[in-house]
């Protein structure tokens, strides 16, 4: 490559502003996995997150004239909090373009920094393409927060800081987030180069792996739709300089779900107290995978806690998932003769165990459904449990990997009624802001009957919601054309056979 990164790295100007963070020891976690795990600690940064660094280092290489037409960027939190602080260290105005749907507290921690916000749609796509329309028209320079060689080498200054708190004799593995990839491409450049038998190991979440998916393909692959959970990640396509510099220095990128996230969260909670974002845990999930699968034992792995930039509102969705996530609960739906005595003898049947969830409802006259939580020490109680439960005679469902029992089943436990008729389910994701319930209500403007309907707000950008919809055959066709016109992600779970048992 013709930039030179290694020199870009070790002169970069960030610490000017940005903090040596420290790589704290994670004795519990360690103990657990028998491997040394270490923690760096970007979430301690002054704005809470590793952006700073590459932010500054492209904002301090502006010329005079660049710094006096001030800049602009588009984020939905963590680079925007950076180039605003970088800006104003430096006495330059910040413009920064965010959706519409970007919690408030991360639009009020720009402003406080001096940047001057302007809301904008309801993507970072939709704040991106508004905020090159107003860089050229105002002659603003736009900071990218990825593909961009000056801000990958600040990020790459984390690099330097590893080799002098760790050695380079002492980092067996590094595990990484990626997004647009920044981060990755400029720790890997600069470990590689000194440190050659240390491992990259790069971490996405399963429905936002893009650098995954264009490393696979062996070119930049723009996804359709990414996952929002970790919206910190959330990036369709990755940057072209990312791209080339994973391909050549990163060992492999691994994909983590959200429970493994939630896991992760809890695990770095209980060794630091610290409250990561969900992207900021990515690492964490992704060396306890890396762990199981290769069965390693004696090494030193390092996590990179990118973030902390966590919404509180978002804890009691985390708090929900991180014992699935971690295997400590196993979730089933039952099924059990209505008669009486059935329901004590099914609990007898679990007394060994610490239920966390039960909902009952009566179905039938003749069966009932139990919605059924059970704490698990693993993944091999779950399934002896499951047997247990065959072998006494009732029918079961483990409901771990379905998504939409997960979200919505455990909330909205309530039986079917007998004048519902030709039912369809399905589960949409809207953009989370004011008016966005009512928005979503009436653009199905009365067309069909609602039969069913579950929100629940996760202090995300996106709402979910289940919906069930009274549809004859007749109107399918009409039904197809509102769906592929209603602009929302979705998912068709009528044929999901848990939330039949229930709804």
């Amino acid at each position: 490559m013709s930039f030179d990164y290694l020199h870009a790295i070790s002169h970069s100007k960030v610490y000017e502003i940005a903090d040596k963070t420290p790589l704290t020891a994670a004795p519990k976690l360690s103990q657990r996995l028998a491997n040394h795990v270490l923690f760096k600690r970007e979430d301690l940064q002054s704005v809470f997150s590793f952006k700073l660094r590459g932010a500054f280092n492209k904002i301090a290489h502006l010329t005079p004239s660049e710094r006096a037409k001030g800049v602009i960027c588009a984020s939905a939190g963590n680079h925007g909090q950076g180039v605003a602080k970088s800006a104003a260290h430096l006495g330059m105005k910040a413009t920064i373009v965010m959706p519409e749907t970007t919690p408030e507290i991360k639009v009020l921690a720009v402003e406080a920094l001096g940047g001057h916000v302007v809301l904008v749609g309801d993507s970072y796509s939709d704040a991106a393409a508004h905020a090159q329309v107003l860089c050229a028209e105002s002659g603003f320079t736009f900071i990218h927060p990825y593909d961009d060689p000056l801000v990958i080498a600040g990020q790459g200054t984390i690099a330097l800081e590893l080799l002098a708190q760790c050695g380079q004799q002492e980092m067996d593995v590094v595990f990484i987030p990626i997004g647009g990839g920044g981060l990755i491409a400029g720790l890997a450049v600069y470990l590689k180069a000194f440190s050659p038998q240390t491992k990259i190991i790069g971490v996405e979440p399963v429905d936002s792996a893009a650098m995954f998916d264009s490393l696979q393909a062996g070119e930049r692959v723009e996804l359709e739709q990414v996952g929002i959970f970790a919206d910190g990640v959330a990036v369709k396509k990755v940057g072209r300089h990312t791209l080339a510099m994973c391909q050549q220095y990163v060992d492999e990128v691994i994909l983590v779900d959200t429970d493994e996230i939630c896991a992760a969260m809890k695990d770095i909670y209980d060794e630091s107290r610290a409250i990561v974002e969900p992207a900021g845990a990515l690492a964490v999930a992704g060396l306890k995978r890396y762990v199981q699968r290769e069965k390693l034992a004696g090494q030193r792995l390092i996590a990179i806690n990118s973030g902390a930039n966590m919404n509180f509102d978002r804890l009691r969705h985390v708090a929900e998932r991180a014992e699935l996530g971690e295997q400590r609960e196993a979730v089933f739906a039952v099924h059990i003769p209505e008669q009486a005595g059935s329901f004590l003898q099914f609990c007898k049947l679990l007394t060994a165990h610490n239920i966390t969830e039960f909902n009952y409802r009566m179905s039938s006259r003749e069966q009932a459904y139990v919605y059924v939580g059970v704490a698990i020490r693993g993944a091999a109680e779950s399934q002896q449990i499951a047997l247990e439960l065959e072998q006494a005679g009732y029918a079961l469902t483990t409901l771990l990997d379905n998504e939409a029992a997960k979200l919505h089943l455990r909330h909205l436990v309530g039986g079917k009624s007998a004048v519902v008729h030709d039912e369809r389910l399905y589960r949409f994701e809207f953009p989370e802001r004011p008016r966005a319930l009512l928005d979503f209500l009436s653009k199905m403007a009365g067309r069909w009957n609602i039969s069913l309907f579950h929100y629940r707000n996760h202090g995300a950008a996106f709402g979910r919601v289940l919906v069930g919809m009274e549809v004859s055959q007749a109107e399918m066709a009409d039904f197809q054309s509102f769906l592929a016109d209603v602009g929302y992600f979705y998912v068709d779970e009528s044929e999901n056979t848990a939330l039949r048992l229930f709804l």
